[in-house]
């Protein structure tokens, strides 16, 4: 067994947000017909899949982002499982948009719900995959990060979910070497889907070019992902019921694109 992590925040306010793609990675991988629904536990909606004879656990944490360490330490306790064979995606500013990078192990980066997860963990030595989103003015990182995507942007982010969709599986089968061999991008800004994958639905405008600023500090990080108080938070997300045939997901315009989800490669289209 292995599990994938994908980081966000709950709630239909931050559906479509950057800070969300980690999700919507999740949502891709759970619209194959071989995943089951989604159940509430460990403070998490929980999905369960196979890839060829390995089972895969697809987990969105439900604690917000600087508390999703609390869920996956759950997990992990609960199943018995060691730090690598886990797998957390999740949004990095410091990546130009569209940008796969796959790590074994490493620091949080700034990253509020790395830093959670390694506090909880006790270790750096975890796989994650992060998904770049762009880099924001100075001064503009909370914005920035729960903000939504331009529609110039779409294409290319939506063509990063797939691939990010692809890397989880290449993963679970292969390992996270040669997953990073085959989907870590060259240190380039996005190109357009067609210039880029073969698995790319259609063509797509090049990306805006992006600015030269700085990153935020670790402190203006902080503010975008602190959790909202009960009173505030969305009352009327309705947990998915286990009847349900369609598994939940973290944004109603999702994109409707296929990947390479989990599951039989055999019986895959």
């Amino acid at each position: 067994m292995k599990i994938v992590v994908g980081l966000g925040n709950p709630g239909s306010r931050y559906c479509g947000t950057r800070h969300n793609v980690g999700f919507e990675v999740i949502d891709t991988l759970a619209r194959h017909p071989s995943v089951g629904a989604f159940r509430e536990k460990f403070e998490s909606l929980v999905a369960e899949g196979r890839v060829d004879d390995e089972t895969l656990l697809l987990v969105k944490p439900q604690t917000y982002m600087n508390l999703s360490g609390r869920a996956v330490r759950a997990l992990l306790d609960f199943y018995k499982l060691s730090p690598q064979q886990l797998l957390v995606v999740c949004d990095d500013i410091h990546l130009p948009l569209g940008k796969l990078r796959l790590r074994a192990r490493g620091s949080h980066g700034g990253h509020n719900g790395l830093r959670d997860i390694q506090l909880h963990l006790g270790t750096e030595e975890y796989p994650r995959l992060r998904l770049g989103v762009g880099e924001p003015a100075i001064g503009e990182a909370v914005d920035h990060v729960l903000g939504r995507f331009r529609a110039s942007e779409q294409p290319i982010i939506t063509e990063a979910i797939l691939r990010a969709a692809q890397a989880v599986e290449c993963w679970a089968l292969q390992g996270i070497e040669a997953a990073m061999n085959r989907f870590n991008a060259p240190d380039k800004l996005a190109q357009p889907p067609s210039s880029r994958s073969r698995s790319s639905p259609r063509a797509a405008p090049p990306a805006p070019a992006t600015g030269s600023t700085s990153p935020p500090d670790s402190a203006t990080l902080a503010e975008a992902t602190q959790p909202i108080p009960a009173e505030e938070a969305d009352s009327n997300r309705i947990p998915h019921q286990p009847g349900n045939s369609s598994p939940p997901s973290s944004c109603e315009d999702a994109s409707s694109s296929s990947c390479s989800p989990p599951g039989n490669p055999s019986a895959n289209s």
